[in-house]
């Protein structure tokens, strides 16, 4: 059976599941389920023709007139051009083209550049159309004050610490996420109190006439009154202060980086850079000689030698529902293969994430780290508790480790989602929209650490398990409430926040 593409003409949207739906008897369903969401963060597609042009099994052929960019003030319109999967004069099979514009809209939201993105393909003729990109800026400029823990996460601060107020770091950050338009971002901190930040970054991932380059420099100093001497044997941080509250971990960094992307999802990162630690001189000679492993001094200076291959694809890079990501890295710390600084370390991951329907997703996370030679001073030791490479439930606790492994699962299903309007009127931000979803989840790792010093948690099978709630807000932002057990008969609710930007 033949179509003719002219004849298919009733409007359709894509809503953010990336199906098909019909526009008045659809939306208005939406609407009474899910209390009007019109997010600021949705995407859609919006096409002159149903779904049967994408499902038909034909070799008809379209071309690509013409591709308009729309509601770009700030960001080049070249930018929002080089992540689509068509340009002007294109030619697409058909069956392909939903596809095809399905991944532009992901690709061009996935910058973090902008709140909406819609495609809109037009007809002019039976084999021709014109694709129209409406975007939705994000505000890029935020000076904005900080409050920041010491501490590894808000649970280890409250439960440690009773959420002592002297243990915060407050300052300024400003960033700027869009600077000359291009997506190259620039970040300054101005940080005081527990600790002391002074930092500046730049990062320009189009750099060439082809936007397939980029590159980013760093260069920060910073110091803390506390440092993290030893991990004892129940696999909590022991901490080395002052009563005068003096600083005493100092850290000088300097770093630049080349970035190559010339396709869509695939990256090749190359860094380079040089770090000096200090320590007090009680931490060496009073409570760890193997601190550093440098003999009696009380400081390192070593160059960094990095590279990282990534590929990326799903649908939301901050809060990913679909697709896969995976990565592998190779590192080198310290110049030569002794030493007091010489460590090479591989580490790589895997995400896949997949929709069940109705609403119900699940994901599976692994990550993995080897450090050689297994000896390694004990600042270079550092494995779970840090960062996002923790089991869920273990949060409180450091597992040192040279070799490590780690399995998250996770079954959710989206529960609500509405929008509140903000009570002043804008253009930037005229409403927050909230998504909830219910989870459950069970993490595996372990972590295998080569010292004569033993703890509970190293060097045994780790497990955990629970339940809880993601808030999904405006600019991807997401906050995860998670009621955990752990293998050692402990629970408890842990709170972790994550941005969009």
């Amino acid at each position: 059976m033949q179509l003719s593409l002219s004849a298919i003409i009733p409007r359709f949207k894509l809503n953010n599941t990336g199906k098909p739906c019909y526009r008045s008897l659809f939306t208005l369903a939406v609407a009474i389920i899910f209390f009007k969401p019109s997010f600021s963060q949705q995407r859609q597609i919006e096409a002159d023709s149903t779904s049967n042009i994408f499902s038909v099994d034909t070799p008809a052929l379209i071309m690509i007139r013409s591709v308009e960019v729309l509601g770009n003030k700030k960001t080049k319109t070249y930018i929002v051009e080089r992540e689509a999967r068509f340009k002007a004069g294109d030619t697409l099979v058909a069956a392909t083209l939903y596809e095809k514009l399905e991944e532009s809209r992901q690709l061009i939201y996935n910058t973090n550049l902008f709140t909406e993105v819609i495609l809109t393909p037009r007809f002019i003729s039976a084999k021709e159309i014109s694709v129209t990109i409406n975007v939705k800026e994000r505000w890029y400029i935020y000076p904005t004050p900080q409050f920041q823990l010491s501490d590894r996460n808000f649970n280890e601060w409250i439960e440690r610490y009773n959420a002592d107020l002297n243990r915060v770091t407050y300052g300024i950050k400003f960033a700027h996420y869009n600077l000359s338009g291009r997506r190259d971002q620039l970040r300054v901190y101005l940080l005081n109190g527990f600790s002391r930040n002074i930092s500046v970054t730049y990062a320009a991932p189009y750099s060439n006439r082809r936007l397939t380059e980029g590159f980013s420099v760093s260069a920060g100093f910073a110091q803390s009154r506390a440092a993290i001497y030893r991990t004892n044997s129940d696999n909590l941080p022991l901490r080395y202060s002052r009563i005068d509250r003096a600083f005493v971990r100092h850290n000088l960094y300097l770093s630049g980086s080349y970035i190559s992307r010339k396709g869509f999802y695939k990256r090749h990162l190359f860094s380079l850079g040089f770090g000096y630690n200090k320590v007090e001189d009680s931490v060496i000679s009073k409570y760890n000689l193997q601190y550093y492993n440098n003999g009696s001094k009380n400081y390192v200076a070593f160059p960094e030698f990095g590279y990282s291959f990534q590929y990326i694809r799903t649908n939301n890079i901050n809060y990913p529902l679909t697709g896969k990501t995976y990565s592998v890295s190779i590192s080198k710390r310290g110049a030569g293969f002794s030493g007091a600084v010489n460590m090479t370390s591989l580490s790589g991951s895997y995400s896949r994430y997949m929709a069940l329907g109705r609403n119900w997703y699940h994901s599976i996370i692994t990550l993995g780290l080897i450090k050689i030679p297994f000896k390694q001073p004990y600042f270079n030791q550092a494995a779970m508790g840090y960062n996002e490479f923790y089991l869920r439930g273990l949060e409180n606790y450091v597992i040192d480790g040279v070799a490590s492994a780690l399995a998250k699962y996770t079954l959710k299903k989206k529960i609500i989602a509405f929008d509140i309007p903000v009570p002043i009127k804008n253009k930037i931000v005229p409403k927050v929209p909230f998504q909830f979803f219910a989870k459950t989840y069970a993490d595996l790792g372990y972590s295998y650490n080569k010292s004569s010093f033993p703890t509970r948690l190293g060097n045994e099978l780790l497990y955990s398990a629970g339940f809880g709630i993601d808030m999904l807000t405006l600019y991807d932002i997401n906050f995860s409430f998670e009621y955990s057990f752990n293998q050692i008969g402990q629970k408890g609710l842990f709170l972790h926040a994550r941005g969009g930007f």
